[in-house]
């Protein structure tokens, strides 16, 4: 073998090798791109994971339970203070609760004569302006029969 034909031989495994490092390099950035692309849906969907695991996490909290202690709360508040009226704002303090804002509150209707009611000792006329006659079956101090 002389020289000539080890340089064309060298010369055609360095064409190939060439050729083959051209083809590595067109493939790690095809998968480069192809891994940007798969990072980037990574990192969505860790987002929305977090964002329905939070939004699971407040639909798991039983808002009800929330509502039946202060409906317990409220009907406590009538049976210990039966002679008493009470308006949104009252019931508020008393169970500590924030304020109402104002356009939840609406004024005494004109015949509403309260303040002539609130004095009344009998608590059967207590219960009935508080709405507790409907539960008890009284009206005005009287059994339904």
């Amino acid at each position: 073998m002389n020289v000539t034909d080890l340089l064309r031989l060298m010369q055609t495994e360095h064409d190939e090798t060439s050729a083959r490092a051209h083809s590595l390099r067109e493939q790690i950035e095809r998968l480069t791109a192809e891994l940007v692309d798969a990072e980037a849906r990574l990192a969505e969907l860790a987002a929305a994971r977090k964002v329905i695991d939070n939004l699971t996490q407040a639909d798991q909290e039983p808002a009800s339970s929330d509502m039946d202690t202060v409906y317990q709360r409220i009907v406590t508040a009538f049976n210990e203070h039966p002679g008493r009226v009470f308006r949104v704002r009252d019931l508020h303090e008393l169970l500590g609760l924030p304020p109402t804002s104002p356009q939840s509150t609406s004024p005494a209707p004109a015949w509403d004569d309260s303040s002539a009611r609130e004095s009344s000792p009998n608590p059967d006329a207590a219960a009935t302006r508080n709405g507790l006659n409907v539960l008890s079956g009284r009206a005005g101090g009287r059994r339904r029969g």
